[in-house]
């Protein structure tokens, strides 16, 4: 790249990965990670590699990564999770950017790959998974949502025609995990944003994604893997009105901030 470039990264409790995240960044001018208050050696492993830490509260997904944008010295960032690695032909892609020559993109957009269980899955809408991850700071911000936050360009978004690796799932119980937070944090964003539900939401909504993931999305291809995602999918959207409409009908106040 012409101009120099920083990569920001939210982390907590992140050190059995963080490395092989480190290690497909080596090219970066700047690598600042803000840590949410780590228990084991996230901070120590991010040092070694000669990074900048900003330890940092947790303040929620979107919040916490605009902060680690705006705490980088470049202009141009790149956005990284901690369990995602970028592949040399991506480093190479990025590298070989030419900006500052009209028509300048504000951001660009990178495929992720996700992996389970050792393997690429290529279905259950699991790819293409488009993500706007390299972005001129100067030319827009995160949108604040409490989950699936992302990250909204003042001006054209270019697709870069490059990857990132995504390893966030090991086991079955990661995928019930980030269904129960997710499915949370769902909750209280429709519930700020002051949307209806019905008795039958989390049953109609639950039932036509495990559909939509298992027959339209060709997850009955990938093996009992798609199966089980289809199925944590569901249970995810089923999970997400059900929590809204008890937040709406009886004052819960349950649910996880991360």
């Amino acid at each position: 790249m012409v101009a120099p470039l920083s990569v920001a990264i939210v982390a907590q409790d992140e050190g059995r990965r963080l490395a092989r995240c480190l290690e497909s960044l080596g090219f970066a001018d700047e690598i600042l990670l803000v840590d949410g208050g780590s228990r084991d050696d996230t901070v120590q492993i991010a040092e070694a590699f000669g990074c900048r830490v900003l330890v940092h509260p947790w303040q929620g997904y979107s919040r916490q990564k605009q902060l680690a944008v705006d705490g980088c010295r470049n202009d141009w960032v790149l956005i990284m999770d901690a369990d995602e690695r970028l592949p040399a032909s991506s480093a190479a892609a990025i590298q070989g950017l030419t900006l500052g020559s009209p028509p300048e993109a504000a951001a660009y957009r990178l495929q992720r790959k996700n992996f389970f269980h050792g393997r690429w899955i290529r279905r259950c809408g699991w790819w293409p998974d488009h993500v706007v991850r390299l972005v001129d700071r100067r030319r827009g911000a995160f949108n604040g949502r409490l989950v699936h936050e992302q990250w909204e360009a003042r001006g054209r978004v270019a697709d870069l025609g490059a990857a990132i690796e995504h390893h966030s799932f090991d086991s079955y119980s990661d995928l019930v995990q980030k269904m129960q937070v997710y499915s949370s944090l769902s909750a209280r964003e429709m519930l700020r944003q002051k949307q209806k539900t019905h008795w039958w939401s989390a049953p109609g909504h639950g039932g036509w994604m495990f559909f939509k993931t298992y027959i339209l999305q060709l997850g009955l291809l990938e093996g009992y893997d798609g199966f089980m995602i289809a199925l944590l999918n569901a249970g995810g959207s089923f999970m997400k009105y059900a929590k809204f409409w008890e937040l709406t009908h009886y004052g819960g106040r349950r649910g996880s901030s991360r």
